[in-house]
């Protein structure tokens, strides 16, 4: 299943149409939290707010999550592991009051486990990324390894290398 959310503050009809045109091409199930909106959708399970409780539990049962680039929604999915798709509402196009999600998406594009899709047009790429990508694993720094070793091996040894 894949977590399709527009924040809780405010609705983002682009995300949605465009997740909703996608959906029968992608051979999984959305569920989708629209926030206000007049619009539909005919191919996701849809509701304009989840409570916090249901919204966590389909967060964490989600392949991937599909967002806005809300900083929460990115910091939920790192904490449950789960890769995420960024779209970015757009001042211009009257989604919101100034382009802050274009540079919070222009910032996290390339880390482990976030796509970024500027424009509809590379939405159905970007979610198939995230679906090939799979749970994301805590990286370790190089440090932090070599000192879980060194532990690891004192524990077992009683001595240090």
């Amino acid at each position: 299943m894949i977590l399709v959310t527009v924040g809780m503050q405010l609705g983002f009809e682009r995300l949605i149409r465009a997740v909703d045109r996608i959906q029968p091409d992608c051979g999984v199930d959305f569920v989708a939290q629209t926030g206000p909106t007049s619009y539909v959708p005919t191919n996701l399970v849809s509701k304009a707010q989840f409570g916090p409780a249901e919204f966590e539990e389909l967060a964490s049962r989600a392949a991937l999550i599909v967002s806005h680039a809300g900083i929460g929604t990115v910091l939920l999915a790192k904490r449950l592991r789960k890769p995420i798709v960024l779209f970015p509402r757009k001042a211009g196009l009257g989604e919101h009051r100034n382009d802050h999600q274009l540079s919070t998406a222009a910032q996290l594009a390339g880390h482990r486990g976030i796509f970024v899709a500027m424009a509809e047009t590379e939405l159905r790429d970007a979610i198939s990324l995230g679906l090939a990508c799979g749970p994301i694993g805590h990286e370790i720094s190089p440090t932090l390894g070599r000192l879980q070793s060194a532990v690891a091996s004192f524990v077992a040894s009683g001595t240090l290398r």
